[in-house]
């Protein structure tokens, strides 16, 4: 199960009653957060869920209403008595930032390890969490990125007995592990069915729409995108400013054949998204335009 949490939805500036936009997701006892702007660990806090576990941390770009969070959301970590390190991950110029940001946030007793990104599409795995960064077009350097979480095929028992395969060594091999036992090695292959259908997340907020977009977002239980602005009459602010449309949003939703689209990242000027949303289905009928904290629990598809 994935827990997902979309703790914030406004872009630009933080209104009362809509915090900045950011991601939480939580995977056996791992947690994750795509982006940190002013007011995060205060939504996290109305959630009711704890900073305490967020080991990973992933930034789509420095502007300060997707990083300006940081320092207390570290402190707030710190004194949820935090001991293990941080990764944080991002564009060119992460460390530098970070650790200007850290001038009001000095002395944390854990480690932070930067990785910064150096090619349009960077691929790592974080506590269960398979990602995929992926650039987008925004007036500075942005990425989106996908959540998956990968589900192995299932057990079956015919299989093992067929390549003879130890009893005490199923358990590991189910876990993904090579076993050696009395000088064989026998791997996962020998007891499990094909790879069964996992889980996946993409986020992306600030961009105009892209080819990359639509590709990594293919598929995805949950597409969490950038509806910056709703009328018309905005599309050339949208162009300019490098934001996008919410109908071009669900333009990508339909042609990724996304299960859901949640909206965000709104324009402080756009009070009521939800006037929307009977023109945004008749594009994509899976249409959400979010409020703060909505929070689902992605379930694996049974067998």
């Amino acid at each position: 199960m994935l827990d997902v949490c979309l703790l914030g939805t406004s872009g630009m500036m933080p209104l009362p009653g809509r915090y900045l936009t950011s991601l939480m997701t939580r995977f056996n006892g791992s947690s994750l957060l795509i982006d940190c702007g002013e007011g995060t660990q205060v939504t996290i806090r109305r959630r009711g869920w704890s900073m305490h576990d967020i080991d990973t941390i992933c930034f789509t770009h420095y502007h300060g209403d997707h990083i300006g969070g940081l320092p207390g959301l570290l402190l707030s970590m710190a004194n949820a008595d935090r001991k293990e390190s941080v990764k944080l991950y991002g564009p060119p110029g992460l460390k530098k930032i970070v650790n200007s940001l850290r001038v009001i946030a000095p002395g944390l007793p854990y480690e932070l390890e930067f990785h910064e990104f150096e090619k349009d599409v960077e691929h790592f795995e974080a506590n269960g969490y398979e990602i995929t960064a992926f650039k987008v077009n925004h007036n500075v350097t942005c990425y989106g990125y996908t959540v998956d979480i990968s589900r192995a095929g299932k057990f079956i028992k015919e299989k093992a007995d067929e390549n003879r395969v130890p009893m005490k060594a199923w358990n590991l091999l189910q876990k993904g592990e090579n076993v050696l036992m009395d000088g064989i090695t026998y791997t996962p292959d020998m007891v499990l069915g094909p790879p069964r259908k996992g889980l996946k997340v993409t986020y992306c907020t600030d961009t105009r729409p892209t080819d990359s977009l639509r590709e990594n977002a293919k598929g995805a239980d949950i597409f969490i995108c950038e509806g910056m602005y709703g009328d018309p009459e905005k599309q050339a602010d949208a162009n300019s400013k490098k934001h996008m449309m919410m109908q071009e949003a669900c333009e990508i939703a339909r042609d990724a054949e996304v299960k859901e689209l949640w909206l965000t990242h709104y324009s402080p000027s756009l009070v009521h998204p939800e006037q929307y949303s009977k023109e945004l289905k008749k594009i994509f009928p899976e249409t959400i335009c979010t409020k703060d904290r909505r929070t689902v629990d992605l379930m694996f598809e049974e067998d």
